[in-house]
């Protein structure tokens, strides 16, 4: 791995951990503030939707700086909203402040990755990549559960930030705690040493930059591979933040948890997927990228085998299985998006386009999930026609790649 790549693990590792703990303590504020159930699916759209929002902006400015001093300050972005949340801010708007940073912050990581590894190498700086988010996904469900039970709640240090009197009450000292792992990874991001590597965009007013990234979107979309993989990691990552709600609501109706423990499945989805994740960067090459898309269908299938199960030990195992097969779609397809569209525009502006697609895919999946629960729509249900949805999805992905394949060859 090239040099400063265990800053960049250890940084990214920091900041991921702080926003899915964060999750599970906005969770816990909403309850105690006593909004209704359906508004916890919403705490994750307004995190999303600058993602969306900001897209024709921040792959510019990830290009025109050094990487590692703009996931600093994006990290600062980060404790701000945090702050807001503690001063009694409405929580999907802080969250929404978060959000900002954190769209800010992920086209300057994968971009640096893509301006530090060689091609060869890119695979397995996924692999590693990913197997830090969900590791800190998997650590930040525990400290978000650890953070709202009724033992930290009753505890000295939480009793600390009880003292200070704010609006999120007993839950200020859970936030202050988060607030020190986005210094420590600000901190990190700090020393990162810069790649060298500048694009700084001719133009700088926003109708501009607007219409260049549309044009972006457009050249990422009509490349074979580009829009292959982008379209199979759009499906992925709109499925796995609905699945991150929808196993919280089905841990408590379907194995009677509370929240603080039914947060620990969402950690067995992150052990799976990072197994997933490190057998693909072992043994998956960028040319057999494509193999993922049949991770993609069997993730789909076990969906509804998810929502039949009624006991704790299996349902462990199964969400376990779960996340590895989607560990094994996601990277290499990753590495192939990243490949092509570094190639095709720039590291910050592809994934900047990158980011604005499956953000926009979490933000649909996220509000048609909100739906079902203010529907009242049975959760079994919910989790089997999502998995049913993801599946055929991607197995349409495969017959119009095969398809495609077999007219380039009949059409030299």
């Amino acid at each position: 791995m090239p040099r400063g790549f265990g800053l960049v693990i250890g940084a990214q590792f920091a900041s991921a951990l702080a926003d899915n703990a964060l999750l599970i303590v906005a969770i816990a504020l909403l309850a105690q503030e006593g909004f209704a159930p359906w508004w916890a699916p919403l705490l994750k759209f307004g995190f999303t939707l600058a993602y969306v929002v900001f897209a024709p902006w921040v792959g510019p400015l990830a290009d025109a700086f050094a990487k590692g001093r703009v996931m600093a300050a994006m990290n600062l972005v980060k404790m701000l909203g945090l702050l807001m949340l503690a001063a009694g801010l409405h929580p999907v708007l802080s969250l929404a402040v978060v959000g900002v940073g954190a769209a800010a912050y992920a086209p300057a990581k994968y971009g640096l990755i893509t301006e530090l590894a060689e091609p060869e190498a890119l695979v397995k700086a996924n692999g590693w990549i990913e197997i830090t988010v969900v590791s800190a996904a998997l650590l930040g469900a525990v400290l978000g559960g650890a953070l709202v039970s009724p033992a930290w709640l009753a505890s000295d240090l939480a009793a600390l930030g009880d003292w200070l009197q704010l609006p999120a009450d007993k839950l200020t000292g859970s936030l202050a705690a988060l607030l020190l792992i986005y210094a420590l990874s600000s901190g990190l991001n700090a020393g990162i040493p810069d790649s060298g590597r500048r694009q700084r965009s001719e133009a700088h007013d926003p109708a501009t930059l607007l219409r260049e990234f549309r044009a972006a979107n457009r050249t990422l979309w009509r490349d074979r591979e580009g829009g292959l993989s982008l379209a199979a990691t759009t499906l992925f990552w709109g499925a796995g933040a609905t699945l991150q709600f929808a196993v919280l609501r089905w841990a408590g109706e379907a194995l009677a948890l509370p929240l603080s423990e039914a947060a620990y499945l969402q950690a067995a989805v992150a052990v799976g997927v990072i197994g997933g994740a490190a057998a693909a960067g072992r043994w998956l090459a960028l040319h057999q990228a494509r193999l993922g898309l049949w991770a993609g269908v069997m993730l789909g299938l076990l969906m509804p085998v998810v929502a039949q199960v009624s006991d704790v030990a299996l349902a462990a195992v199964v969400l376990c299985l779960v996340g590895a097969v989607g560990g094994a779609m996601v990277v290499p397809l990753n590495a192939l998006l990243q490949h092509h569209g570094a190639t095709l525009l720039s590291a910050g502006r592809s994934i900047a386009v990158q980011g604005f697609n499956e953000n926009l895919g979490v933000l649909v999946m996220l509000a048609a999930y909100a739906g079902c629960e203010a529907a009242g729509v049975p959760i079994a249900a919910t989790l089997s026609g999502l998995g049913l949805l993801v599946a055929g999805a991607i197995a349409a992905l495969i017959l119009c790649d095969a398809l495609a394949q077999r007219s380039s060859k009949s059409h030299p």
